[in-house]
């Protein structure tokens, strides 16, 4: 069998016979007048027209003076039909990039052609396009792999994304999907009268969330940054400011270990509603659920641990305390952080010397969360663990925070926002302390956010939540949810051979 280089040194020879012809074999211009999908589905209409269309090849037969090319675009694939008489032979006088039935043979799978002809069906009752002009529009100098010649490693796989989508055309549609998830959201959201406003990436104190930022640095202003973790501080600001209902679809990044429900960089969603509580807020959400979900997937039924999880119902509402003091005998409000730290001991879960009693708790809930089918919705969640949250009058030790949990996955966060600027300062010292301590991932002080504060802000409702979602409903990893997930640089010994002049031997393959 050829290597890849082999066979790789066979396309530049023929991409070299069409050079010498007078052939450009990477045109600018191109002409299409349908897709292949319309031309299949319209034959009633388009039979015995004259159509062009364009596509990469995916299978060539060439017997004696007929040939048949199948060739593919987003759309679809479609045969075309050859045959010598018909085809306009070579002359590059007239378009340098057209092709002669006699230059068939400089023709691979992997090219992307243009073909103008009638459409018709052929005797094996074929819908076809019979060829009367050819061109060249690309010439590939690599084959296609199809899963019959192995490419089914995951990891190859995620590393050439754009072989995957090729060989595998589910993971295609996969991100026509995720593209329609956004379009929803941001649809929803708009016809709420809501309003899209994008704010900054690089922040001076960056938070919103638990996490632990990437930081980079400003030439221009000779200072770092952090890349922002949420949206959410700007867009409060932007209330204050006195827009009533925003949000901001964008980018976020967050410097933690992968995992198959966690991205350092991944895409979000945030809103903030003026004049609304977390009951509001609650509400809204769940008819969003609802429509997002069901426009991006046709359903609202998903299976999950042998179960039937059905968005369409009624959504329980599990009291936070409640569910550790049932599953631990817990009560995370009067707890030390040494019971704690053996309730995690006791169901094998990991414990960290700098692990703080929000951290612990929040360990303990989520080996609880893996289990759960929902969809449901987790409220009450004690003070300490969400600072940005304001707290309940009913219990004045928890929060008016809302959390639904669906397959097993937290799908996102939604609260009554804190607008006291002097319990927001008081929570903000409690978190300075705490990333004191060593938790890279408490929050910052960001006085100029308690000072906005101190303007004045109205009771506010916002929620959050990222590609998550999609992931969860698509029943992929997060890894396998984003088109190009960050993967530790590589050189294969493949690339390494074929630019010999360009990696020096010493490069770590």
């Amino acid at each position: 069998m050829a290597t890849l280089k082999e066979l790789r040194d066979e396309r530049l020879r023929k991409l070299d016979d069409l050079r010498q012809l007078g052939i450009v074999a990477y045109p600018a211009n191109s002409h299409r007048t349908h897709i292949l999908k319309t031309v299949v589905e319209d034959f009633s209409k388009l039979n015995g027209q004259d159509v062009s269309v364009v596509g990469r090849v995916e299978n060539i037969r060439k017997f004696g003076s007929i040939a048949f090319i199948v060739i593919c675009d987003q759309s679809g694939s479609l045969q075309l039909f050859l045959e010598a008489s018909k085809v306009e032979q070579l002359d590059t006088s007239l378009d340098t990039s057209k092709l002669g039935f006699k230059e068939l043979n400089l023709l691979d799978v992997g090219d992307f052609i243009e073909a103008s002809g009638t459409v018709i069906k052929t005797k094996t009752n074929e819908i076809s396009v019979d060829v009367k002009q050819l061109r060249i529009l690309s010439k590939s100098l690599r084959p296609m792999p199809t899963k019959q010649d192995g490419f089914t490693n995951k990891e190859e796989r995620l590393r050439r994304r754009y072989v995957d989508f090729n060989v595998n055309k589910d993971v295609r549609e996969r991100f026509i999907r995720r593209s329609s998830f956004w379009q929803v959201t941001r649809d929803f959201l708009n016809s709420k009268g809501f309003i899209e406003i994008n704010v900054p990436v690089l922040e001076h104190t960056t938070g919103g969330a638990d996490a632990t930022p990437f930081v980079t640095h400003m030439d221009a202003l000779d200072q770092d940054f952090f890349l922002r973790i949420s949206h959410e501080l700007p867009l409060k600001r932007l209330v204050g400011g006195g827009y009533e209902k925003v949000y901001d679809i964008g980018p976020r990044f967050r410097n933690e270990n992968y995992s198959d429900e966690h991205l350092p960089e991944h895409i979000a969603m945030e809103w903030y509603w003026a004049y609304a509580d977390w009951q509001d807020g609650m509400k809204l959400q769940t008819e969003m659920f609802r429509k997002v979900v069901s426009d991006t997937f046709g359903t609202l039924q998903f299976k999950f641990n042998g179960q039937t999880v059905d968005l369409s119902k009624d959504w329980e509402q599990w009291d936070y305390a409640d569910a550790i003091k049932q599953h631990y005998g817990i009560d995370v409000y009067s707890c030390s952080l040494d019971e704690v730290k053996k309730a995690l001991a006791d169901n094998k879960l990991q414990v960290e010397q700098t692990d703080n009693l929000a951290r612990s708790i929040d360990k303990l809930w989520k080996n609880v969360r893996k289990d759960v089918a929902g969809p449901i919705w987790l409220i009450n969640t004690p003070l300490f663990i969400s600072p940005l949250a304001k707290a309940s009058p009913l219990n004045v030790k928890s929060v008016e925070r809302f959390q639904p949990i669906v397959m097993g996955s937290e799908l996102g966060t939604g609260w009554s926002e804190l607008n006291d600027p002097i319990d927001q300062l008081e929570r903000f010292k409690q978190q300075q302390v705490m990333r004191e301590q060593g938790d890279s991932e408490a929050q910052m002080l960001d006085i100029d956010y308690v000072e906005m504060l101190e303007y004045g802000m109205p009771p506010t409702c916002g929620w959050g939540y990222s590609e998550r979602v999609f992931w969860v409903f698509e029943g992929v990893t997060a890894r396998e949810g984003v088109p190009f997930p960050q993967l530790r640089r590589e050189l294969d010994n493949v690339t390494k051979s074929i630019y010999p002049d360009l990696f020096n031997s010493d490069v770590s393959s």
